[in-house]
């Protein structure tokens, strides 16, 4: 029998046009999925609200998030900055919010399979969603040892997501499980967030969010190795989306050259939206490079 599957994107007003070219992108290359949800902030709702069709919805922080996790006025607000307090969480970014959202949507969603694409990416091909699913093992991707050698906080993160799952330091983890296109099963998201409860005695939420060095991705895939030893999903290693993630910005070309270069299994790229990198000239690049795959 033929898997369920949702398509999940965060996103927030700055990233707006680029989730415009994400949705134009699925609309013409994906299938084998029941609805793409877009999860935003209540305040970008209505800017949100016309990308809504037969196949996609949006939904609001307000309608995954506890009503104890709320954003006070932005007058109130360090610099104006979209900020979450609560009694029993540290203040949170609209980042952070958006990891807990990915989360908490699995709630929500009646469906076998999440895949979740980041707002500052595009298909440029063909891609069905039934082909994340081999049996009932899901594709999980998974960079081995890149934990160790990644930029950034993947070590917090590493770190974080043994503490907040109850492993031990050894035994956790040491992959890297951070990328723009990532799958899960719907139930084992559930089970995660059950295994915090138990382990904690206390909200899974109010558990994650008790620190801001932490990452969904890294959270999720140290309890499928971690907790579960693999059960369920079966390893890649390549990601079906590159992505450019640092500076410097790619050039046209160089983007343009990276899409030719996409291997059989890659039906996508990006650009991190913090680049200095237009959306106009990534829909172009796209739209081209589309047209002659």
């Amino acid at each position: 029998m033929a898997k369920t599957n949702a398509i999940v994107t965060a996103s927030y007003a700055p990233d707006f046009e680029r989730c415009k070219i994400l949705c134009e992108s699925m609309d013409k290359h994906a299938t084998g999925y029941e609805c793409h949800y877009i999860l935003v902030d209540v305040p970008d709702l209505s800017l949100f609200r016309p990308l809504e069709g037969p196949k996609r919805k949006i939904i609001t922080d307000r309608q995954l998030l506890p009503w104890w996790l709320y954003r006070p006025p932005k007058f109130l607000s360090p610099k104006g900055r979209r900020i979450w307090v609560s009694p029993l969480t540290v203040p949170l970014h609209g980042w952070h919010v958006q990891q807990l959202m990915r989360i908490a949507v699995a709630e929500r969603l009646e469906v076998d399979g999440l895949m979740y694409c980041d707002s500052d990416t595009a298909f440029v091909k063909h891609f069905d969603v039934q082909t994340i699913w081999n049996g009932e093992n899901i594709r999980f991707w998974r960079e081995e040892g890149g934990a160790l050698q990644a930029k950034d906080d993947h070590l917090l993160w590493k770190a974080q997501a043994g503490r907040t799952l109850g492993l031990k330091p050894d035994d956790q983890p040491v992959h890297n499980y951070v990328c723009s296109f990532v799958t899960w099963k719907r139930q084992t998201v559930l089970d995660m967030c059950a295994h915090i409860e138990q382990t904690h005695g206390r909200s899974w939420i109010s558990v994650i969010g008790s620190s801001r060095k932490f990452s969904e991705c890294m959270l999720y895939g140290a309890y499928v190795d971690g907790v579960l030893g693999g059960k369920g999903h079966s390893p890649h290693s390549v990601s079906l989306c590159p992505m450019f993630w640092f500076n410097p910005a790619p050039s046209t070309d160089e983007l343009s050259t990276s899409i030719e270069q996409l291997t059989k299994e890659q039906v996508a790229i990006g650009v991190q939206s913090f680049l200095p990198f237009e959306p106009a000239a990534f829909r172009e690049v796209v739209s081209k490079a589309s047209a002659s795959i």
